[in-house]
């Protein structure tokens, strides 16, 4: 054994002895080439794996992104069953069932209707009573004075004449300048003959005390039906438009606990209002004409 280990170094120190330097200088070189190729291949398996690393990460979030939309489509798969399920429950109505119900819809649309044409009707009359305000307050533009008062309470227009303007204390005699007054309501009144007109008369809740005139509710009424007959009599308003009534002291503005407290409630007031009938002539006018078209 240790003669065969010698003989082998031997022939490699022989071999060895053999090989030229230009031999040795070549294989030296071609080692170094081989060298640098392996750095090289090192450092493009390096990129390669960084690519892969981030390719990797890119498939994960591809297939995180995937099993969310089969989430959702799950969902959306679940949610139209129960909405074919929906259907077909609806689809198993019995005949009496969906005639009731074609019946509550069509209430429910004529209800709709009458709303609606009861709406356009308000819509009309509040057109129509805003137009007579302005008409007022224009004739009786020339009035600064705060005996007369102007003003609209749920689409009704109310004139409001103080006492001290009218009449004298416990007298039913109108008096010029209020005669003034009532000529320009009665040119306004006159314009509008689809509206209807009440009088009314208000006192204070001092008894009256005399012969011709019993008691509060009697002066009020005097009162209201003197300030009517002018209005016909004297500016032509139609009789059959015109309401008089009185109050007596039963509605005051203010406690009558004061002689200028009681001076307020001392008042005539003229209310103007649309006739009823024909309030209603615009509700039935307006079904007609929403069933016209609904049977077109």
């Amino acid at each position: 054994m240790k003669r065969t280990i010698l003989l082998s170094l031997g022939l490699v120190v022989l071999l060895g002895s053999c090989v030229s330097k230009k031999k040795y200088t070549a294989i030296q070189a071609s080692n170094e080439t081989l060298k640098t190729k392996l750095d090289e291949a090192n450092r493009a398996l390096g990129d390669c794996n960084s690519q892969k690393s981030v390719l990797d990460a890119r498939l994960a979030e591809i297939q995180n992104k995937n099993q969310h939309l089969q989430d959702q489509i799950g969902q959306l798969n679940n949610t139209n069953a129960a909405l074919l399920n929906n259907v077909g429950q609806m689809a198993t109505l019995s005949a009496k069932e969906a005639e009731n119900l074609e019946k509550s819809l069509e209430q429910i649309k004529e209800q709709d209707l009458r709303i609606r044409t009861l709406h356009d009707a308000l819509t009309k009359k509040d057109s129509v009573t805003l137009a007579l305000v302005v008409n007022l307050k224009s004739a009786l533009g020339n009035l600064n004075d705060t005996d007369v008062v102007v003003n609209v309470e749920k689409s009704v227009v109310f004139i409001s004449l103080s006492d001290k303007m009218v009449f004298s204390s416990g007298s039913t005699t109108i008096s010029p300048r209020a005669k003034d007054v009532l000529a320009k309501v009665a040119t306004v009144v006159n314009a509008k003959p689809d509206m209807e007109v009440l009088v009314e008369g208000h006192t204070d809740n001092v008894p009256v005390s005399k012969e011709c005139i019993k008691d509060n509710w009697d002066l009020s009424v005097q009162r209201a039906v003197a300030i009517t007959r002018v209005l016909q009599k004297d500016y032509a308003v139609a009789p059959g438009r015109i309401t008089a009534g009185g109050r007596s002291e039963y509605v005051p503005l203010v406690a009558n606990d004061t002689p200028e407290n009681r001076s307020t409630n001392r008042r005539t007031r003229i209310v103007i209002l649309p006739k009823m009938d024909q309030f209603y002539g615009m509700i039935e006018d307006g079904l007609k004409q929403a069933e016209q078209l609904e049977n077109k």
